[in-house]
């Protein structure tokens, strides 16, 4: 009895598993009959940044774009660890208010690392 009352606890989260299944289903197949196919040379051949594809995929690319990569990276984490820690500081006292500010301080670190590094500066 008490598993039965378990499970209908979970009917809500598979009846909307069901529904968001049926509604992408639904979406593709509408914009598969809907949609125009009129395919030709230009749609058929391969994006890469606007031009064509180079003849050795092993190029070297700019630092810039890493260096990018890690500011977003830097303010992404930075963010997703605030929120957490600010909800909770009350309970998780000094010891978390001091390790916050070490994650903090390191992801500092990196931004003026990125910032000497000339990433913010794009041509």
């Amino acid at each position: 009895m008490a598993s039965q009352e378990l499970l209908l606890e979970y009917l809500p989260i598979l009846l909307f598993i069901m529904i968001a299944c049926v509604v992408s289903i639904a979406a593709i197949a509408g914009s598969m009959l809907a949609g125009v196919h009129r395919p030709y040379s230009d749609k058929n051949s391969a994006y890469e940044c606007g031009f064509d594809a180079f003849s050795d995929a092993r190029s070297k690319f700019d630092v810039r774009f890493y260096l990018v990569t890690l500011l977003f990276i830097i303010f992404d984490l930075e963010i997703a660890f605030l929120f957490p820690w600010a909800i909770s500081l009350g309970s998780i006292g000094m010891f978390g208010f001091c390790s916050m500010m070490v994650f903090l301080g390191i992801l500092t670190v990196g931004f003026i690392y990125e910032w000497k590094k000339g990433a913010l500066e794009w041509e």
